[in-house]
């Protein structure tokens, strides 16, 4: 059978799938060529380093993250779409741990024209969604937002390594995490100055 064509589409793809089994960390071009059943420096006709493969893997998994949230959260306000979007979010991470930490560690763009913005701009929008049923005030929305994505990454981090070993379910540990942010956002006041 002859070996697919490869293109910097199926090469991320590829390398995408690869480190949800391998890990982030793990990422080779050598264990990638191999998967792919071709000689390394194949590759780097449709990527040009492991550095750029893996930037790559991260603005397909920032846009396939902000799409799992907007999806989850659609038709939805408040409580309800806080929820649907944390259990989106932590879905997502759990399904896909290698391509969520590529996401997290592409941090920096390379420069103005990196796809890497617009991928970012698209989480940051699913996740201001979420809030927009509460009616913060937008000198509170970023504190909002930054406390979101730390919590939610904290957890989902965690439970996606195993690093909740305690003998009590995590669902019922998720579920009182989002009570507990939906209580804390319904009683932010509006229009009120951050705590200093």
């Amino acid at each position: 059978m002859p070996r697919a064509r490869l293109t910097p589409l199926s090469v991320t793809e590829a390398g995408a799938a690869l480190i949800d089994e391998i890990g982030f960390e793990n990422l080779s071009m050598g264990l990638l060529a191999e998967r792919l059943g071709v000689k390394t420096p194949a590759l780097y006709k449709h990527v040009t380093s492991q550095a750029d493969l893996a930037h790559r893997i991260a603005v397909r998994a920032m846009a396939e993250f902000a799409d799992a949230i907007r999806d989850a959260i659609q038709g939805r306000a408040g409580s309800d779409a806080l929820a649907a979007g944390a259990q989106a979010m932590r879905t997502y991470v759990r399904e896909h741990p290698g391509q969520y930490a590529a996401a997290d560690a592409a941090s920096r763009p390379t420069g103005p024209d990196d796809p890497i913005i617009p991928a970012v701009e698209r989480v940051v929008a699913s996740w201001a969604a979420m809030l927009r049923g509460y009616h913060l005030d937008s000198s509170q929305e970023i504190h909002a937002l930054r406390m979101l994505r730390s919590v939610l990454h904290g957890f989902s981090t965690l439970e996606a390594t195993g690093g909740f070993q305690i003998d009590a379910p995590v669902d019922d540990s998720f579920t009182w995490m989002v009570n507990f942010l939906d209580r804390g956002l319904r009683d932010i006041p509006t229009g009120s100055a951050p705590v200093k």
